[in-house]
């Protein structure tokens, strides 16, 4: 009898990953039935997927799970894997005095905005750079060079923000602290004339957290917006 790939679940990731968090157990994300080969009893048999060819490649997550970066899906998108990755890539692609993570400065802004906005545009400001997750952090005067780039960036945002159900146009609340934040994080550059562009501050501390902590301010970040939001 043919059976579904859901009722097949390997300990390999939990053996390569450790104990996964509360949210849902990694799977391959791919719906399906195993057809067995009557040649080779001993075989699993042949997966023969329930839905089309996805366009591009996957790339593995943090969490043990397939992500198509070029055809994203909301059930594939984890906030475990968008905080890990984030936890780990440097702001201004490394180029700081210290260490100072994406998942940090979300975590930033998230947090001035919960202080005075609504739960719904702090998580907007938390998951602003979530795309970056999957796609990486590349500097603003590179993006506009790169062929298709805002295009994939842009799918995978829709995918994110379909998720965990938030509007698909950021907040101007968002852009504005995105920008402001720039004369907070220029402490962690050395001083150059173009940084007096920058002179109205968002008045943030920059912490300079291990992406250990990173990773856990942002999760921990997450799940009170969301029960804030819950409310």
């Amino acid at each position: 009898m043919p059976f579904s790939q859901k009722q097949y679940n390997s300990d390999l990731t939990t053996t390569t990953f450790g104990p996964l968090e509360k949210y849902v157990a990694a799977n391959d994300n791919r719906e399906g039935q195993w057809i067995p080969d009557c040649n080779n009893p001993a075989s699993r048999g042949v997966f023969v997927p329930a839905e089309p060819p996805r366009t591009g490649d996957f790339m593995q997550t943090y969490t043990g799970r397939q992500y198509w970066p070029c055809d994203p899906r909301p059930h594939e998108v984890f906030i475990e894997d968008i905080a890990h990755s984030l936890s780990l890539q440097c702001r201004y692609a490394g180029h700081c005095l210290r260490f100072y993570s994406v998942a940090e400065h979300s975590v930033l802004i998230a947090r001035s905005l919960a202080a005075i906005h609504a739960p719904e545009v702090a998580l907007a400001g938390l998951l602003h750079d979530a795309p970056e997750a999957y796609c990486v952090d590349i500097p603003r005067p590179l993006k506009p060079y790169l062929t298709n780039y805002k295009d994939i960036e842009q799918k995978n945002w829709l995918a994110i923000a379909a998720r965990f159900q938030i509007d698909r146009e950021l907040p101007d609340e968002v852009h504005d602290s995105d920008n402001r934040i720039i004369a907070d994080e220029l402490v962690n550059l050395v001083p150059m004339p173009w940084h007096a562009r920058h002179n109205n501050p968002l008045g943030v501390r920059l912490r300079y957290w291990s992406p250990e902590k990173a990773e856990r301010e942002f999760m921990a970040t997450f799940d009170a917006l969301m029960a804030g939001r819950a409310a």
